[in-house]
């Protein structure tokens, strides 16, 4: 054996461990692809305890699961021997904990030791957590090709046969014993079986799962990873070459963690699943030792924990190859990049969610659907041209929109909710973005009928009228609103599914109501709940028959405060179900504004040029006073000094402040978008000196003195025009005219070729 990296684990975080190694090694089990970018992921499809009894027994058997009484008996690790320095027994601490991962912020293993913690408290809370509670993060995944824990233990029983017989290195490899010292005592186990997804790739040969075996060794700080093979009769067994093993270890008060190679002259580097030795030992030792002293808490589930790995990997590849052409012919002003692939993740994850659902119900037709707010229509373009009949919703027509062919339909309308907006022979429906429709899309779907089902991805934060707004500064705002439409959803009588989506964008958490928490026979008394809790989101609820203070749903609030997350919505109509007597298509909820159609331009951009020049002299006026005048001579030009945003608002007329609160950005934005004047940072804004950015040199060659852009010399200089001392570079060096005589005519806007 070898050890290939070592490092040590110091500093403030290191009090997690060892319970922050197994978050840590959790990561690694459970989402290697955090870590591996080749990597699609894992499917975890059996777990289960077994026991390794010292090599004087004849026969290694699995256990029935493991034992708290034992393992809070034991209350350190093993004897101190294997590679590396002197090792004294680790604290007993909890096993491998939930699911977690860094790009969410990385939860820490449930039941880690506390200081206060007694070693028997936390051998137990480990133990409770290596026997895979059901429903519990950290258990295994029932997904397609599972092997049942039965054939796991069976899997086992026969290597732990080979342990006990000619293979007694492998023995002390995995127990971190010498090879001349047995282990003393049943040695409890926490087994793993798991198959590693690679990323499908069209310019490399396909490389299909591997399956490994995961043995964890919570009292010992040591988790081992044994790849399987098929036999010729199509058996599994276990691989000798690229076994690895990741260690936790305590010597002279310092924290080390360890990966050590099994045999490495058999180990053999794929490039995709196995790495070469030096990756293990450099880079996936780095990351292990920062996940293990990270202590913030996840408050998001794994990606793509809903649907099968395998399927979505193939699904997406076949799309992106498919639909790629997207990003050469976006006519949209957004970028094509990140759209056009954050629409096939999505239809990929749409398409394998909803054929899973097909076999579930065992239904062969393919699922309707309407996207609401559907935006440049290109996930209704996919999921059409899939084979899934339906269209798409917006309140303004996109260019791409021609592109697409009357096989996509797409309408140009707004979605205001009441009785008439409904879609009652429709199975899905879709809140991509879709802002301040993201609320009413379960209650749309709740009213469309009872088969109806949603899926939203949720943005910019809205409530049933006007903005989101948190009170809870426990939470993000992100996990607070993500919470506020899951209660919405339950309000409505959704069971309601949260996932993380593998796209370019920060907002990447769905939510998926798919089935419903009542029977159909009680649609009309549970779309009176649904009146009471919209009602409660505003002011002064009224009641769906009288018009009096209704009775709030529980763990709504009273009228006189905000709502359950602190928020109030105006009076409105109360009632959408019959009795309520609301006339056909009155709203459900009073002072809902759909977008306008025309999106007007708030970045400044729009404003008369007349007033920006106004603003951008003066602010230059306040920031030149603050400098010396230097009478002209270019060694001395008065750069004049800088204030803070604040301090130019200060100065600046109640006309000039009004129009600029209109904006998005307001001065700042307006400062931002003169960059030939401005420098704006960290809230400060200053004149900008020139002298300080690469000059244009003469001296250079022809072909290097031609500026870069087609604005050179397009526009005139402001300091050349309005700066005391005038600009600072020589005319023949500055980007812009000294004067009209130096004036080029503007580049010609190039037109896309008509397709």
């Amino acid at each position: 054996m070898a050890e290939v990296g070592r490092v040590a684990v110091s500093g403030p975080g290191s009090r997690l461990l060892p319970g922050g190694f197994w978050a840590a090694v959790a990561v690694w089990v459970e989402r290697p692809q955090v870590a591996n970018k080749r990597l699609c992921g894992v499917r975890l499809e059996a777990r289960r305890s077994v026991s390794l009894p010292p090599t004087g027994h004849t026969h290694l058997r699995p256990s029935a699961g493991p034992e708290p009484q034992r393992l809070a008996e034991a209350g350190g690790c093993g004897p101190d021997a294997g590679p590396g320095p002197v090792r004294r027994p680790l604290d007993g601490g909890p096993g491998p904990g939930p699911s977690a991962g860094p790009d969410h912020g990385r939860q820490e293993a449930q039941g880690r030791r506390q200081p206060e913690e007694e070693p028997r408290e936390a051998a137990a809370a480990a133990a409770a957590q290596l026997s895979g509670t059901p429903g519990q993060p950290g258990q295994a995944a029932a997904r397609e090709g599972d092997l049942p824990a039965a054939d796991l233990g069976a899997l086992w029983d026969a290597f732990a046969q080979s342990l006990a017989g000619d293979n007694r290195e492998m023995l002390a490899f995995l127990t971190r014993t010498g090879a001349g010292s047995p282990p003393e005592g049943r040695r409890e186990l926490d087994l793993l079986l798991r198959t590693v997804i690679p990323k499908t790739n069209p310019h490399c040969p396909l490389r299909g799962p591997r399956r490994e075996m995961v043995v964890q060794d919570v009292l010992n700080g040591a988790v081992t990873f044994l790849p399987l093979e098929e036999d010729d009769e199509g058996n599994l067994k276990v691989k000798m070459s690229n076994v690895y093993q990741i260690q936790l270890s305590h010597s002279e008060g310092e924290w080390f963690i360890s990966v050590l190679i099994f045999c490495p002259e058999r180990w053999h580097s794929d490039g995709t699943v196995y790495p070469k030795p030096s990756w293990l030992g450099e880079e996936l030792l780095a990351r292990l030792a920062r996940w293990c002293v990270e202590s913030r808490q996840s408050g998001f589930k794994s990606t793509l924990s809903l649907i099968s790995i395998v399927k979505y990997s193939t699904t997406y590849q076949a799309l992106k190859e498919k639909y790629k052409a997207m990003v050469k012919v976006w006519p949209e002003v957004t970028d094509p990049e990140k759209f056009v692939y954050e629409d096939v993740a999505i239809a990929a994850y749409l398409l394998i969610l909803w054929e899973e659902e097909r076999a579930e119900r065992g239904e062969t037709a393919r699922q309707s659907f309407v996207d609401l707010g559907c935006g440049n229509g290109l996930l209704v373009h996919i999921l059409s041209s899939e084979g899934h009949p339906g269209r798409g919703i917006d309140v303004r027509r996109r260019k791409i929109w021609d592109m697409y062919g009357p096989q996509t339909r797409l309408e140009e309308s707004a979605i205001t909710p009441n009785d008439k907006t409904l879609f009652p022979d429709v199975d899905w429906l879709i809140g991509n973005h879709s802002d301040e429709l993201t609320p009413w899309i379960p209650v749309i779907a709740a009213r469309s009928s009872y088969a109806c089902r949603f899926f939203i991805l949720p943005c910019c934060f809205f409530d049933f009228v006007g903005k989101f707004q948190r009170t809870q500064s426990s939470k993000t705002q992100y996990r607070g609103y993500l919470d506020f439409v899951t209660e919405v959803g339950s309000a409505c009588g959704f069971h309601v599914e949260e996932d993380c989506l593998r796209i370019p964008s920060t907002k990447r958490v769905c939510l998926i109501g798919k089935s419903r928490t009542y029977p159909p026979a009680r649609e009309a008394a549970v779309d009176e709940e649904r009146t009471r809790y919209i009602n409660s989101r505003r002011g002064r609820p009224r009641s769906p028959r009288s018009g009096a203070p209704a009775p709030l749903p529980p763990g709504a609030a009273p009228s006189s405060s905000p709502g359950p997350e602190g928020h109030g919505a105006l009076d409105a109509w109360p009632a959408h179900t019959a009795e309520a007597g609301a006339p056909a298509g009155a709203l459900w909820l009073s002072g809902f504004q759909p977008r306008e159609k025309a999106e007007r331009l708030r970045n400044c951009a729009a404003l008369p040029r007349e007033f920006v020049d106004r603003v951008v002299l003066h602010v230059a006026r306040l920031l030149l006073g603050k400098g010396s005048p230097a009478g002209g001579s270019a060694q001395a030009w008065n750069r004049g000094g800088s204030l803070s945003l604040a301090e130019v608002a200060g100065e600046l007329d109640r006309e000039m402040l009004r129009r600029l609160k209109r904006e998005c950005g307001g001065l700042q934005t307006l400062l931002r978008n003169s960059p030939q004047v401005f420098q704006v940072l960290h809230g400060h804004v200053r004149i900008r000196d020139w002298r300080e950015e690469r000059p244009w040199k003469q001296e250079e060659p022809e072909a290097k003195r031609r500026p870069s852009s087609d604005t050179f010399k397009t526009r005139i200089c402001w300091f050349f025009a309005h700066h005391p001392d005038g600009c600072v570079l020589p005319a023949d060096c500055c980007p812009f005219a000294h004067g009209p005589g130096e004036l080029r005519p503007a580049p010609r806007t190039k037109k896309k070729p008509a397709l």
